[in-house]
Order: structure tokens, then C-alpha cells, then sequence
């Protein structure tokens, strides 16, 4: 091999968005095998296999998803034949492969649970010839039931890998600028929308056991880095702000304020036009669109309020992108100088 031809030759780097799962079809047995596969995961559930899995095969897989299969089928885009977070994250990929504009860098995306799997995205990018890879956990706060869970899997993979490529991780963006920018933006593009403005806006992220926060996950510290980075930048406001969290499953202690009390303590204070935000998700899925926009609104309409609107996730908004790619292009700045 000609050394100058060494010397002179470029990385090609390969992106891989991971997002967090999906079953394939809004049906028993795919919602099943996706639940399966999510609740077996030991960062999030880290009982003993030994007594978990009785469990969690016996009771909650039989039941469970014969509830969740109704709610999927209220979001299921059956067109594409994808859920929501499937489609949009396929769409985020897209997108961002378009703006980079770069013939060097490929971006593929993944599921942590469900498909496409992060092992097959890993060799998609390698067959494409990218011999870089930044693996990108689509997680704006760390946690280890989340972004470590994700990037233990790129790893597994990289185990199998005769040939390694060279490996970059992107762990958190809680408060980056341009993210907090782009949540900025969303709240004030979609307050433009309404016909009149909130009184509050409820600032929530999905929850997670007490007991995991204790044992060192910064899981909480990273979610008030989002909820105060985004109330600085809307300082001057004529709405109040508070944190909250949602999806509490289990016997657990979860993480406090529930949004249900916070939005009980706000009707009690009289404050009936509210709006909701969730910024623990990048993209819209069922606990935005479903637990959101339906349940909790109901909740609130039906216990007294007035109006209730949820604020989208940035999805794959021009905002959202843009982030991204600011966001990539700062972590491949070594590579694009090789």
C-alpha cells in the first residue's frame, strides 16, 4: 500500500440516532415481544431475573398489552405501517443526512428495542465503509436505564466486531445551547397558535425510581439542568413554570412532583389554562401522545381547568435538525480535520 495514500486518506464517519423502541405493530404479540424485550433490560428493571421474570412473563406480558395495543392503535400511523417515534426518528435521520450535505459522514438510525436494531445500524454504517462512528442516544438527560442501556448495547456489538471501528459516544445535552434554543422556540411557536396564553406551563419528563437516583444515577440533576436552562431563557414570560414527572410504573417510589398532583395543586390555586411540555422526549410517542395529550388533558378538564394543550417534541422540526447537526459537527471536529 502507497504510504502517501494512507496519510492523505479521510475518516469516513458514520452517525447512528438511537431512540428508545417500538413494538412493530400496534397487535398483542408484537407489543408483547417488544415488552419482553424492554422490561427484561437489567438497567431498567434491576430486580433479580430469578424473581423478575415469573413476573414479568406471567402476569404483566399477558395483560399489558392487550391494554397498550388500544392505545397504539389511537397513534399508529397504519399508512407507514410505523409508530409515530418510528417514523420520526427515520425522518430526524433523514433530515439531518440532507443538511450535513457531507459524502464522508452517513447517518442511519436505530431502536433500542424492536428494529432496526443497533447491531444491524452498526453494520449498515460499516458496510458503507465508515471506519468512525459517533453513536448518539437520542436522550437529552442521562440515565442509565436509558443512554447507558443504549450505548451497553454499541458496545456488545463492538465485542463481536473483528475489525473495530473507531468509536465516539455522546452521553448527554440537557442544557447545550441550541437544544434549550430549540425547546425555547417550539413553546413560543406553538403559544403564537393559541388564542390565548397559558397561565402555567408544566414542564414534565418521564419518571424513574427514587431508589435508582440514590444509587448514583443523575437522572434528576440532568432534568432540573433542561427545566432551569428553559426557564431562564423564558424569563420575562407572563406564564409560571414548574417541573413535573410522568409514567410511573410499579410499586416503586418514583420521582416527585407527580404532574398528577401538580396540575391538582394548580387547579386548587385557581390557575385552569395550562400547557404541557416534555422535554425527556425528542420525539413524539406514546407517553406524549396518548398519556399527554389525552389522558392527562382529560384529567385536567374533567377535575375543573379550562384549557389544556400539549407543546409537541421537537420531532424533526427545521429547529430540531439544526440542533443536531451544530450538535454532531462540535463532536466530529477532530475526525473532520484528519
Amino acid at each position: 500500500m502507497n504510504p502517501d495514500s494512507v496519510k492523505n486518506s479521510k475518516p469516513k464517519i458514520g452517525v447512528l440516532l438511537m431512540a428508545m423502541g417500538t413494538p412493530a405493530a400496534p397487535t398483542y404479540w408484537a407489543i408483547r415481544r417488544y415488552l419482553s424485550e424492554f422490561l427484561s433490560d437489567r438497567r431498567v428493571i434491576e430486580l433479580s431475573p430469578f424473581l423478575w421474570q415469573p413476573i414479568l412473563q406471567g402476569i404483566i406480558l399477558t395483560f399489558r398489552p392487550q391494554r397498550l395495543c388500544k392505545l397504539y392503535k389511537k397513534i399508529w400511523d397504519f399508512k407507514a405501517n410505523k409508530s409515530p417515534l418510528a417514523l420520526i426518528t427515520q425522518h430526524q435521520a433523514e433530515a439531518l443526512h440532507q443538511q450535513i450535505d457531507n459524502p464522508d459522514i452517513e447517518v442511519e438510525w436505530a431502536m433500542r428495542y424492536g428494529k432496526p436494531t443497533i447491531a444491524q445500524q452498526i453494520n449498515r454504517l460499516l458496510e458503507s465503509g465508515c471506519n468512525h462512528i459517533l453513536a448518539l442516544p437520542l436522550y437529552p438527560q442521562y440515565s442509565s436505564t436509558t443512554t447507558a442501556s443504549a450505548l451497553d448495547n454499541v458496545f456488545k456489538h463492538m465485542q463481536c466486531l473483528r475489525n473495530q471501528p473507531t468509536l465516539k459516544t455522546l452521553t448527554s445535552f440537557a442544557d447545550y445551547p441550541h437544544y434549550i434554543e430549540a425547546l425555547t422556540k417550539t413553546i413560543q411557536q406553538h403559544l403564537l397558535q393559541r388564542s390565548m396564553r397559558p397561565q402555567h406551563i408544566i414542564v414534565s419528563f418521564h419518571g424513574l425510581p427514587k431508589k435508582y437516583v440514590e444509587a448514583g444515577d443523575p437522572y434528576e440533576d440532568e432534568c432540573e439542568k433542561t427545566f432551569y436552562a428553559l426557564r431562564q431563557a423564558l424569563i420575562g414570560e407572563d406564564f409560571s413554570m414548574s417541573i413535573a414527572y410522568q409514567s410511573q410504573f410499579g410499586p416503586n417510589q418514583w420521582l416527585e412532583p407527580n404532574i398528577k398532583d401538580v396540575m391538582k395543586n394548580l387547579l386548587n390555586k385557581g390557575v385552569k389554562d395550562i400547557s404541557v411540555i416534555a422535554p425527556s422526549f425528542f420525539a413524539d410517542c406514546l407517553e406524549t401522545l396518548e398519556e399527554i395529550s389525552h389522558t392527562y388533558k382529560e384529567q385536567f378538564l374533567a377535575a375543573g381547568g379550562k384549557h389544556f394543550s400539549y407543546i409537541p417534541c421537537l420531532n424533526d422540526s427545521k429547529d430540531a435538525i439544526s440542533m443536531l447537526e451544530n450538535l454532531i459537527k462540535e463532536q466530529l471536529k477532530g475526525w473532520l480535520t484528519e
